[in-house]
């Protein structure tokens, strides 16, 4: 793997802050939201490391984690957006908690990518990004995901005078 650059590990902090303050959004709201304070970090932080994403060229050209980038950024114009469109005001909170939510799963996938093919410095984990250990790891994150935005739409659904 290509050493980091200076704007890698700026996206690289931002991108673990923003991992930290979704997960800590999740286990304390159970869905992320504009109107809380991590939430709004997490959304923020988001934001800036997809934005960063899409300015690091190690490779040359426009690769997977790129287009996990526009993903998340389109995802989060999603989610923004759906709460400003009266006629889905009925699906708009499950539509965000997808859209947020997916955003975690969008920083997951690069970041165990990553994490294992330079991880331990030196003698990583991996030395192949189409090693069968990082698809069971992207299998077992979009189950995860799929699990939770079950858990979200439940809980959303069961605190719907609150949410």
């Amino acid at each position: 793997m290509p050493e980091m650059i200076l704007l890698g590990w700026i996206h690289t902090i931002i991108a673990i802050a923003a991992l930290i303050a979704g997960y800590y959004t999740l286990a304390v709201y159970k869905v992320i939201k504009p109107d809380q304070l991590t939430g709004r970090v997490y959304l923020i932080c988001t934001f800036l490391a997809a934005a960063t994403a899409l300015m690091i060229y190690q490779r040359g050209a426009f690769g997977p984690a790129h287009a996990l980038a526009v993903l998340t950024l389109l995802a989060l114009a999603a989610g923004f957006l759906v709460t400003r469109i009266s006629a889905l005001s009925k699906i708009a909170d499950y539509f965000q908690a997808f859209c947020f939510s997916g955003t975690l799963l969008f920083h997951m996938i690069p970041a165990i990518t990553d994490g294992l093919l330079r991880l331990p410095i030196g003698d990583p984990v991996l030395t192949n990004p189409e090693a069968p250990l990082l698809k069971m790891f992207y299998l077992s994150f979009v189950a995860v995901f799929i699990v939770g935005w079950i858990f979200q739409c439940y809980w959303l659904n069961k605190n719907s005078d609150i949410a």
